[in-house]
């Protein structure tokens, strides 16, 4: 928790040290990381609500041949 606290303080010293256009520039990136998180709980939490629709279409014995692949 300690080192978690420093690199935070760290991160933050740097941060005041940027003209105001850069630190615009690191938030856009933030939100950026942010979405591409989000985006990827949704595509997660998709295919996870998928899985049982097409359970029939991947589990069949025409198919089992693929499954030692």
């Amino acid at each position: 928790m300690a080192t978690e606290r420093s690199h935070i303080r760290e991160l933050i010293d740097k941060l005041e040290a940027l003209p105001p256009e850069r630190i615009a520039e690191v938030e856009d990136f933030v939100d950026f990381l942010k979405q591409r998180d989000l985006d990827r709980q949704w595509t997660q939490a998709a295919t996870k609500t998928a899985e049982p629709a097409f359970a029939k279409v991947w589990d069949n014995p025409d198919d089992a041949a693929y499954d030692a692949l």
